[in-house]
């Protein structure tokens, strides 16, 4: 008649554990990223000549740290590649903050501290806005930033790609955030195109 089948657990224990994680990973959606901006300090404010005419016209730049909160509420680790998020004001691009490279742990928050950069002489291109921002205290900021990284499952790793838009109202005298929205779209990347 037929073959026996010697009974093991240590196969039925492998078995079992390798459809719970194909379970797992095929029913968990990918959710994305969720971003924060908690806080924005002031560095220093940088006093730049630029030639126009030949003539010398000082300008205010001025460096920030912008502290982004960060939840990865997904069950694998990520990792991303550096970029930058573009900071815009009334329309047009005042500065950007540098994104280094990293990761961050399953279901976790970080706190990441961002160098950035706002060009006074851009600034000074919409100043009857900016003086009645300062005067009602809200100045509203657009920020963009698309990264680029990739998932940790033992040998699979998929890439993936989130676009983030925010809309930011801050106080521009103290730098207090008073409102802000953020949207974040996530694209899983198939064989590795995004």
């Amino acid at each position: 008649m037929g073959k026996k089948v010697k009974w093991s657990w240590t196969s039925a224990l492998v078995g079992a554990t390798a459809a719970t994680l194909a379970t797992t990973l095929i029913s968990a959606k990918p959710k994305p990223p969720s971003f924060r901006l908690v806080s924005l300090t002031a560095l220093r404010f940088n006093l730049n000549g630029s030639n126009l005419n030949d003539e010398k016209f000082p300008r205010l730049d001025a460096d920030l740290i912008l502290n982004v909160h960060v939840t990865n509420p997904n069950i694998l680790p990520v990792s991303y590649s550096a970029t930058s998020l573009s900071i815009y004001y009334d329309g047009s691009l005042l500065g950007s903050a540098q994104v280094p490279a990293g990761s961050q742990q399953p279901k976790s928050c970080e706190l990441l501290r961002l160098p950035a950069r706002l060009s006074g002489a851009e600034l000074a291109q919409h100043a009857k806005r900016f003086i009645g921002d300062v005067a009602k205290r809200e100045m509203t900021i657009n920020a963009d930033v698309e990264i680029c990284g990739w998932a940790k499952a033992f040998v699979w790793g998929p890439k993936f790609k989130v676009h983030v838009d925010s809309r930011i109202v801050v106080d521009p005298l103290l730098l207090d955030v008073v409102d802000q929205e953020n949207e974040s779209r996530l694209q899983i990347c198939v064989k590795g195109k995004c």
